[in-house]
């Protein structure tokens, strides 16, 4: 894998509980899932604030501004920045992205807002609105069955902290012979996916050539939205998608994939780029 750059260090908090194994009460310390506000801004100025699990900041921050059409290379990232203040241990949740001028967002577009770690951001743009940033693919590669099967087991091989807390979505970028390029966990699924998007643009590796993404959840329309300003042709997650993320998937030409478990996939898009285990070479 070529990167991963969350530690569990960061992510995780003891806390005292009590259990009931068989009905008797417990009291052990176990760990938690951290959960903290982190504040993008972009030029000094606040463009978003998500609720997310600390580690790789910088990477969601990219992730998030390339799906935003913020960023468009790794050439648009001039800094990026953590603000710190001794008298202050919370400005460690502010993330300052450098960009050039013509890059940052007008004051007057409207566009600072908050997202939930479980919602993402409301209120988003429309399909015509996505492929204005993202045009469709035309030429997206087939996909071996074989291939996406193995995908899941993979991404959980990867997912230490969910591995102690059972708690974190997870997100991983494959190439078309299944091997996991960035994998990253979150509160929030969108999270997740921000930052893997993000540490390939900021490692010089975007955009990634017939990628294929996996969520943890469901895959919703913000997900498929990600995955198409990524330039990643293929989503497919464990759980179901949602009727926008599939009229997404189709206008932009991607594939999209839910249920992915064991040797069973409900296939929503692209169904015809899809190699059968059978017919497989």
């Amino acid at each position: 894998m070529e990167g991963f750059v969350q530690s569990a260090e960061e992510a995780l908090r003891r806390v005292r509980i009590r259990r009931y194994p068989g009905g008797n009460a417990a009291d052990v310390d176990d760990s938690v899932v951290v959960e903290e506000p982190l504040e993008i801004r972009v030029n000094g100025r606040t463009l978003a604030v998500t609720m997310r699990t600390p580690g790789a900041d910088r990477e969601l921050a990219a992730g998030f501004l390339l799906a935003d059409g913020i960023l468009r290379s790794h050439d648009d990232v001039w800094d990026i920045t953590r603000c710190a203040d001794p008298a202050n241990p919370l400005a460690r949740n502010i993330i300052d992205v450098l960009v050039a001028p013509d890059r940052a967002p007008q004051p007057e577009s409207g566009r600072q807002r908050y997202a939930s770690s479980s919602c993402g951001l409301c209120g988003r743009g429309s399909i015509e609105s996505v492929l204005h940033n993202a045009p469709p693919f035309d030429h997206a590669p087939p996909l071996r069955q074989s291939v996406l099967q193995s995908l899941p087991e993979r991404l959980r091989a990867a997912q230490t902290v969910f591995q102690t807390t059972g708690g974190l979505h997870a997100a991983g970028i494959f190439d078309h012979d299944g091997t996991l390029l960035w994998a990253a966990e979150d509160v929030g699924r969108h999270n997740a996916v921000d930052k893997a998007v993000g540490q390939a643009l900021l490692a010089g590796q975007w955009p990634v050539e017939n990628a294929v993404l996996l969520v943890s959840g469901r895959a919703g329309f913000e997900i498929v939205q990600k995955a198409a300003a990524a330039r990643v042709p293929a989503v497919c997650s464990v759980s179901a998608a949602s009727s926008l993320a599939v009229d997404l998937a189709r206008e932009c030409g991607m594939f999209l994939a839910g249920f992915l478990r064991g040797s069973y996939m409900t296939v929503y898009a692209g169904a015809e780029r899809l190699v059968p285990a059978s017919t497989a070479p």
